[in-house]
């Protein structure tokens, strides 16, 4: 019974896959910000446990690398 029951569910699997030739993938339509851009976040708390958020796009300061030898 055991068998039976797992040669049914793979031939179902297999059904299901057989609809679908072409694999629906997902993709954020919005390119990812540059390493250059950040944002500053302020949330201000408001009635009934809920908050208020508003950012803005800054730029970044460039990173110092420090390499020292030693």
């Amino acid at each position: 019974m055991r068998r039976l029951m797992l040669i049914a569910a793979l031939a179902l699997a297999g059904a299901a896959t057989a609809c679908a030739p072409n694999p629906i993938v997902a993709r954020d339509p919005v390119p990812a910000p540059s390493p250059e851009l950040g944002y500053v976040c302020d949330s201000r708390p408001t009635a009934l446990n809920a908050f208020v958020t508003g950012c803005e796009p800054v730029s970044r300061e460039q990173r110092a690398v420090v390499r020292a030898r030693g």
